[in-house]
């Protein structure tokens, strides 16, 4: 977040008509050449989406996220959260890896894929590169710059999923595209695979045009959610979604929620992945986002052969890591944060799951291609790494190493291996 004030309100730059209009679209190309997808224009006047805020967080569906509260209705009123605020400047950006294959949607199979293979665990498509917070920031930053330059004295605040901000309504305000049921803004040409930022600005411009819903009956989303979190087209229980359960959350996971969560390690796109917008998600044009060998194969220099450029990072692999190796190949990206007692916690779950889904699963040749079963040896490797972290001095990362290991023995039936 930027830490320049904004101009008290009689020191606001004021331009005529034809001068906001120049202005906006000279920001729009500076957007683009730093590397924004879209750039829109907001007004401040948020007191439509006042209410369900309000009974979002009564019902306590923020969680363990107290900033969501702490900071009230600001969130929804921009001037009051930066006193001066006239508009906001509203961006997005691209976030799917260069090299990403988007013909025929071939990612998201690709991303439905890594689900299936037990063994391996899947971190969240945006948290493979660079984190987003300080890519987003910079760039918002040197777009302020730009139009301070511009417009002399001005005044500004930016933000980027780090402060109360209702940063989709005001995607939704300014036409970068509409709320989703899974509430994640959707854009038609580039669905939901992209960040959001905003320039709080003591400039009064025109809010650029709103886009329309296209949801329709769709209601892909809501289904595909392994935990249940999206109790309603457009309303979200955090306290289920598996991103805040292995991201915000923590203490223990809740019991009754761990085999939902599968292979997830950190984050989860599931609702994304099954969107049908998002067949048109555009790969970003910046490195930044450009996937680390050891966030998606757990190791650095991983043989990308053609055989295996899909394969995912062994749960044995990131378990393995130590405090000092967590630090380093996680630093710079939005990972790091957890730590490395919750980064093992999140893996503890996903080995259990694998050894519950190998033990619970008579398999046979017909179900062998679907379910990609694991081997005698991948179960050893699994149930071995998790009685070496029996003694880790985490009671949280024991606890779900209990746990895990007691997934054999929850199932009656043990697989038959092929």
């Amino acid at each position: 977040m930027s830490s320049v004030k904004l101009n008290p309100l009689q020191d606001k730059p004021v331009l005529d008509p034809p001068e906001k209009l120049r202005l906006l679209e000279q920001i729009q190309q500076w957007g683009k050449e730093l590397g924004f997808s879209q750039i829109g224009v907001a007004s401040v006047d948020l007191t439509h989406a006042e209410q369900g805020l309000i009974n979002w967080l009564s019902e306590g569906f923020h969680g363990e996220m107290q900033y969501m509260q702490t900071h009230g209705l600001k969130r929804a009123r921009p001037a009051e959260l930066v006193p001066g605020t006239l508009s906001v400047i509203t961006a997005r950006m691209n976030y799917l890896p260069r090299n990403t294959s988007t013909v025929d949607g071939y990612w998201l199979t690709q991303e439905l894929s890594r689900l299936e293979r037990k063994d391996e665990g899947v971190v969240s498509v945006y948290a493979r590169g660079r984190d987003y917070h300080k890519v987003m920031r910079q760039r918002l930053d040197r777009l302020a710059q730009k139009i301070q330059e511009s417009v002399g004295r001005l005044g500004y605040r930016v933000f980027t999923d780090s402060a109360p901000v209702l940063e989709v309504e005001l995607g939704v305000q300014s036409g970068l595209g509409w709320r989703g049921k899974h509430t994640l803004l959707l854009n038609r040409d580039s669905g939901s695979m992209f960040f959001l930022g905003e320039i709080y600005i003591n400039l009064l411009l025109e809010p650029t045009p709103k886009q329309e819903a296209h949801c329709g009956t769709c209601n892909a989303c809501l289904d595909v959610c392994p935990t249940g979190a999206i109790t309603k087209p457009y309303v979200v229980d955090a306290r289920k979604c598996i991103s805040y359960l292995t991201i915000e959350h923590q203490g223990s996971i809740p019991l009754e929620l761990r085999r939902k969560i599968g292979n997830h390690i950190y984050g989860c796109d599931d609702c994304q992945t099954v969107c049908p917008w998002n067949k048109y998600a555009q790969p970003t044009e910046l490195e930044d986002f450009d996937v680390r060998d050891e966030l998606i194969f757990g190791v650095k220099n991983f043989p990308k052969s053609d055989q295996l450029i899909n394969r995912g990072g062994k749960l044995v692999d990131y378990f393995s890591w130590t405090e000092d190796e967590f630090d380093l190949n996680t630093r710079g990206t939005a990972i790091r944060r957890i730590g490395h007692e919750r980064w093992l916690r999140n893996i503890a779950v996903a080995m259990g799951n694998a050894l519950a889904s190998y033990y619970s699963q008579n398999l046979s040749q017909s179900n062998i291609k679907n379910h990609l079963p694991l081997s005698n040896v991948e179960i050893g490797e699994i149930e071995q790494s998790l009685h070496g972290r029996l003694n880790h001095p985490s009671s949280l990362v024991v606890e779900h190493v209990k746990w895990a290991l007691s997934q054999k023995d929850s199932v009656s039936q043990p697989a038959q291996t092929p």
